[in-house]
């Protein structure tokens, strides 16, 4: 295996492979690398400013929600770990990993360029160079795992699959791309998924890809959302029109909507300027630096100060962090409890966690058809509406309205109070499965 490992992340490497063969639930994902987080928890040396290379917050915040559930209120490996193999890849495979990210964030921010990005989901995302890059150190962390092995990515679950072990495959949106299918077959795969109509069409697609799946092995979980994320939504308050809006706008994992998010803010930092403003805002450019200097920029161009993180009287915050683990931690603090809204693209990760939290969400451009499904689900819960980008001034003018009854942005808060359990338990559930698996073992 030393072949295939850069020496200086090999420590790195053993004690993930350790911490996952003690822990009673390890989980995989494929988001990207949090390696100098994974060095501070290992207790090795470790830099604070260097930039993680991120493709996605879902798989990262998923995996990390199902963690959070297993830990309780504080880290604990032998309860679960949580492992990207991303952060083991063989320093001669580290462009395909770079040239991953560089093609995801040159799709994500160039509307023109949808189109390819539907051709590389229909026909290439399953060459894609991060996947062979990957194998090496994901096989040697699983090498020695006797128990079910709960994969967030279902690159994780295909490349697992075939030497026999047990997974447990999270399908993450309520929507099944084939590629969930290619060993569907096998008694050693448990799937869990958003809902019931994600499970028929679970089982629909195995019946006409001629794969015989078990439907006792489709599992309808609920998504997972971060403890904390509902926590906040239980204590959240409805708004009312005596205080500004709180809104967050956020990007996803490769700087999603990037040009939506700069008209949005052209049009609401004017309205910043004045003390008493009708709204507040805090802009989640995670780690993307190019993202947090537009905000920065533009703050400066329309004479608004950035505030303190833990102000939550400014008008105007920013969370970037050049590393996924802070980038969202700084999330969950400071944008989840606060926000009575959120502005984001209807993706797994945003939008599950901003209606978890008790807050309503306006849609960006959504980026495939999973994310469709994912604002319909929204929309017809009636917590989501599709931002009107060039017009957001008007449109929350109109949410906000209250001249004849609650406003559409009190209502949509107080849905989501009374959302169905299975939405707010997914976590739970998802970790039930895996030990129901584990008995049958």
């Amino acid at each position: 295996m030393a072949d295939h490992i850069d020496p200086h992340l090999t420590d790195l490497l053993e004690l993930d492979k350790q911490r996952l063969e003690s822990s009673q639930l390890p989980i995989i994902t494929v988001s990207g690398t949090f390696t100098e987080d994974l060095k501070r928890l290992s207790g090795l040396p470790f830099n604070e400013t260097d930039h993680d290379v991120v493709y996605s917050r879902a798989h990262f915040s998923m995996a990390l929600a199902i963690a959070t559930e297993a830990w309780g209120h504080s880290i604990d490996p032998q309860m679960a770990w949580m492992v990207d193999p991303t952060n083991h890849v063989d320093s001669k495979d580290w462009l395909k990993i770079q040239l991953t990210e560089t093609i995801g964030k040159t799709l994500a921010r160039h509307s023109f360029l949808k189109k390819l990005k539907d051709i590389v989901d229909q026909f290439g995302r399953n060459k894609l160079p991060i996947l062979k890059a990957i194998e090496p150190s994901l096989l040697h962390l699983t090498s020695d795992l006797t128990q079910p092995i709960l994969s967030l990515h279902i690159a994780v679950g295909n490349i697992i699959a075939p030497t026999g072990r047990q997974v447990v495959q999270v399908v993450t949106d309520p929507h099944v791309r084939y590629d969930y299918l290619n060993y569907a077959q096998l008694p050693t795969m448990t799937f869990c998924v958003f809902d019931q109509k994600t499970k028929t069409e679970f089982l629909e697609k195995a019946a006409l890809a001629d794969k015989k799946v078990d439907p006792d092995r489709v599992i309808v979980t609920g998504p997972p959302i971060d403890r904390r994320i509902i926590a906040a939504g239980i204590a959240k308050r409805t708004w009312q029109p005596t205080h500004p809006l709180r809104l967050c706008i956020t990007t996803g994992g490769l700087g999603t909507n990037k040009a939506e998010i700069e008209q949005l803010l052209t049009q609401l930092l004017p309205q910043l300027q004045h003390r008493a403003s009708a709204y507040q805002l805090v802009v989640y450019a995670g780690t993307q630096s190019d993202i947090a200097n537009m905000v920065k920029n533009l703050a400066e161009q329309h004479h608004v100060a950035l505030g303190d993180l833990a102000d939550t009287k400014a008008h105007l915050r920013l969370i970037y962090h050049p590393q996924i683990m802070d980038a969202n931690e700084a999330l969950i603090t400071y944008g989840f409890p606060w926000a009575d809204g959120f502005i984001s693209k209807p993706s797994g990760d945003m939008a599950y966690d901003a209606v978890g939290s008790g807050a309503f969400l306006l849609t960006l451009q959504e980026w495939g058809d999973w994310e469709l499904n994912v604002r319909a689900v929204f929309e017809q819960l009636e917590v989501s509406r599709p931002a009107q980008v060039s017009h957001i001034l008007a449109q929350l003018q109109a949410l906000t309205d209250t001249t004849h009854q609650d406003s559409w942005v009190a209502s949509a808060m107080k849905k989501t109070q009374q959302l169905d359990s299975p939405f707010l338990e997914g976590a739970q559930r998802i970790i039930s499965t895996v030990r129901n698996v584990k008995k049958l073992i």
